[in-house]
Order: C-alpha cells, then sequence, then structure tokens
C-alpha cells in the first residue's frame, strides 16, 4: 500500500528546544491518536555533510542554532486529509494554547508527499 507523508524543515535556536520537544511530545499524542500511521521529530546531530548541500547552508543556520526534521506517515492522501482535520478541530491543537511558537515560522517549511520507495521490515 502507498504511504503518503507531511514533512517538515524547522530551523530552531539550540536554547528553544526544550519548549520545541514540549510541543512536538503533544503535537505527537494528537496525530496518533487521530490515526497517523507514525511519526517522528528528529533534531539535527550533524549537518555538515559533505554530500549535497549542508542543511546549514540549505537553511541558513546561525552557530546557536540547528534544525528539526519531523515527518508524519499516513496510508494514503485521503487518510492524510481525515487525520489533519481531526488534528485541527482537536482543541488542545488550538492556536491560544501555545503562549509562543518556539521556532520562526517565516523559516518553517512543511511539504506533502507520496512513498517513492518503501522498505518494510
Amino acid at each position: 500500500m502507498a504511504r503518503f507523508i507531511d514533512g517538515y524543515v524547522i530551523p530552531i535556536k539550540k536554547k528553544d528546544l526544550k519548549a520545541y520537544k514540549k510541543m512536538a511530545t503533544l503535537g505527537c499524542k494528537v496525530w496518533m491518536e487521530h490515526g497517523a500511521l507514525d511519526y517522528y521529530e528528529c533534531v539535527g546531530n550533524r549537518l555538515d555533510s559533505p554530500f549535497g548541500i549542508p542543511f546549514t547552508k540549505l537553511c541558513k543556520l546561525k552557530p546557536d542554532e540547528t534544525v528539526v526534521f519531523a515527518f508524519i506517515i499516513y496510508k494514503s492522501k485521503a487518510h492524510a486529509a481525515q487525520v489533519t482535520k481531526k488534528v485541527h478541530s482537536d482543541p488542545r491543537m488550538n492556536p491560544e494554547n501555545f503562549k509562543s511558537i518556539p521556532f520562526d515560522m517565516k523559516r518553517f517549511t512543511v511539504g506533502k508527499f507520496e512513498a517513492l520507495v518503501r522498505a518494510k521490515s
């Protein structure tokens, strides 16, 4: 079966990772409760790869920043739409519940992806 993925790249100040993790933990709980198949929030560890454009350059990271690479997996595009609709209507995800967002929304990016190659263990 094909898979559909929401993917995120989020430059973030290292000092804000604790606040981001709290927000991401809630997001994980809500997305999974509403039917996402899998949910990942990954923080940069080695971003200076000699292959391609390093994340440090791609995201124009400052010395006090890193990047979060996150993705949510769904059964299909239709399933993603169903889950996302439920998440967006969940009162726990109301923007008023978040005093501040721990990253710059002007530098955040998201995309929708269809799985091209997939391995199953």
